[in-house]
């Protein structure tokens, strides 16, 4: 099993939505770095959900991958801001996955608790300049980062 980090903004897609919908496809990651962490991705792999563009931002619960690899359809939807009208439709360009919703902590783990707890090897997210929405955590890190949640 992996650890992972993915971002999102509480106003487009929270915590309390994923824990409402208990499912869903984690849609619209359109740069190609984060896109290849998405296709590393495998059933059961555990994800730390990350509130993004809020004050504070931080990492507020934890998902699980259920299904890898699977197509991006908002690619090929003209109606959607994540359309991308050159991705062809027999070797689509990005990929994604299904996420279920595991937990939300009880107290957010901050964007200020994680510069002060990480070092930006032990945490991309911390790293100045880091704007990936999607990141992968490594086994030591996400051991901490439960710790500081519970």
């Amino acid at each position: 099993m992996n650890y992972w980090l993915m971002k999102s903004e509480p106003d487009v897609y929270s915590i309390e939505d994923l824990e409402r919908d208990r499912q869903t496809i984690w849609d619209g990651v359109r740069n190609y770095q984060a896109r290849n962490f998405l296709r590393s991705m495998q059933p059961g792999d555990l994800i730390f959900f990350y509130h993004s563009n809020t004050t504070p931002p931080g990492i507020i619960g934890l998902m699980k991958v259920v299904k890898p690899d699977i197509v991006d359809p908002s690619q090929f939807d003209p109606q959607s801001k994540y359309c991308d009208p050159k991705s062809p439709t027999d070797t689509p360009r990005w990929r994604t996955v299904s996420v279920e919703f595991v937990e939300q902590f009880p107290t957010l783990v901050t964007l200020d608790t994680l510069r002060q707890t990480f070092t930006p090897d032990q945490l991309l997210v911390v790293r100045q300049g880091n704007r990936l929405s999607v990141l992968p955590v490594p086994d030591a890190t996400a051991t901490e980062i439960l710790h500081l949640a519970r």
